[in-house]
């Protein structure tokens, strides 16, 4: 399963999405008005990150289902 393409981009997307969700979190954490700003942004960008990586998983989950 590792050595099948569209595994590869899944997992890669899914770390994508806790790369962007880590860079939030401490963004976050720093505090201040401007780090605020910018973890929003970064929780956008999180977001949209998401919808891609679940769309990639349910793409996988079709291909596994009918054998392609």
């Amino acid at each position: 399963m590792s050595s099948d393409p569209l595994f590869i981009v899944v997992a890669v997307a899914v770390l994508v999405v806790l790369g962007i969700l880590l860079l939030g979190i401490g963004s976050f954490g720093r505090g201040g008005e401007a780090n605020a700003k910018t973890s929003n942004k970064y929780m956008r960008w999180r977001i949209y990150a998401q919808a891609v990586a679940i769309a990639l998983i349910l793409v996988f989950v079709f291909f596994r289902r009918t054998g392609g």
